[in-house]
């Protein structure tokens, strides 16, 4: 694609650290935001990444999210615990959750935490994979603003409220990871075809009559989106479930509540040696995946894939070639740069 700016990991994480101190935030959880999206950037994962930067510096603004806040521990039992984000960045509240059950989980073979007065928190996948490098099987959910229209409804009344999980294999850099929106996708795809000036498959978003939208800067200024499924008929009933099950494990266990710009999160850790040993789980695993991959493709060029292996292979290829940033996004971080005060970095 022409015009694209092509970045660094490490230029990136300094233009968001520089954003982040520039807000007042202490510069470890600087780094911790910054790194978490930098990550997911590499993965391929645009949506979650820098690209989130603009509506970060609109929740700043708007006095929802707090830079300086800090997030502390409300109850800890056992293998549980609640944590106050007090509206930090979601991030940083999100990674003291997911250390929190990965601690109890090596401690009590589980683990379980959940966040309450929260901000967005980037991508689920993160965090699970996290829990996989602990050799530990993970799960992180998380609810956010109401973008999902209910099957027969018209209005948006649930968040894209991502499901992820990962499971540890012997091929440490490669874990099983799914990371996925209760919606057909997640509201972060639909903006990278509004910047890109594309339109967007029907079945991603609805119009205010409940029919979908292929305009994406229509649907991104609509913010209705499709359960997962797209339709009654194909089985959009199941993403409008799993997102109910997100937002009680998010929002109803946790106290958060969205219509009070608060934002929750769930992590589950799981020690696998709690159950069975684990080189029985790890062949076991192994086996099932050699299975899968040995599976008939049906383009002998495209062979089938685990879960997470689009991202490890991404993360590979921008790792040496670096992150692609549309000229759209580029513009719109040099503005959230001149409104913080921030120095703008990204420059050819």
């Amino acid at each position: 694609m022409e015009n694209v700016l092509t970045v660094p990991a490490e230029l990136l994480h300094k233009q968001l650290t520089t954003v982040f101190t520039t807000w007042g935030m202490n510069p470890d959880d600087a780094n911790t935001a910054a790194t978490i999206m930098v990550e997911t950037d590499l993965s391929g994962v645009d949506s979650h990444g820098v690209g989130m930067l603009p509506f970060y510096q609109i929740a700043v603004r708007e006095g929802r999210l707090h830079p300086r806040a800090t997030p502390t521990i409300a109850h800890d039992r056992g293998p549980a615990a609640l944590i106050d984000a007090h509206h930090c960045i979601g991030h940083v509240a999100a990674n003291l959750a997911n250390n929190t059950a990965i601690a109890k989980a090596k401690e009590h073979g589980i683990g379980v935490t959940a966040v309450t007065n929260s901000t967005h928190y980037g991508a689920a996948g993160w965090y699970a994979r996290k829990a996989a490098e602990n050799g530990l099987i993970g799960i992180s959910l998380t609810n956010s603003p109401p973008l999902l229209v209910p099957v027969r409804g018209k209005d948006p009344a649930l968040g894209t409220n991502p499901i992820a999980f990962a499971a540890p294999t012997n091929d440490k850099a490669r874990p099983v990871l799914l990371d996925m929106a209760t919606t057909t996708v997640a509201y972060g795809k639909v903006s990278i075809a509004r910047r890109a000036g594309k339109p967007i498959p029907p079945g991603w978003a609805l119009n205010p009559e409940g029919l979908p939208e292929t305009d994406s800067a229509v649907a991104a200024a609509a913010r209705r989106l499709a359960p997962l499924g797209g339709t009654r008929e194909q089985g959009a009933h199941k993403g409008y479930g799993l997102a109910l099950m997100v937002e009680i494990l998010c929002s109803t266990l946790t106290g958060a509540r969205i219509g009070k710009n608060e934002t929750g999160h769930f992590f589950l850790a799981l020690d696998p040696s709690a159950f069975r040993d684990a080189e029985g789980f790890s062949a076991d695993l192994d086996d099932l995946l050699g299975r899968l991959r040995a599976n008939t493709p049906l383009d002998p060029a495209q062979p089938v894939l685990i879960p997470g292996d689009p991202e490890h292979d991404m993360t590979i290829r921008r790792q040496r070639e670096g992150i692609p940033l549309v000229p759209t996004l580029v513009e719109e971080v040099r503005g959230v740069c001149a409104e913080s005060g921030a120095a703008f970095l990204l420059t050819q």
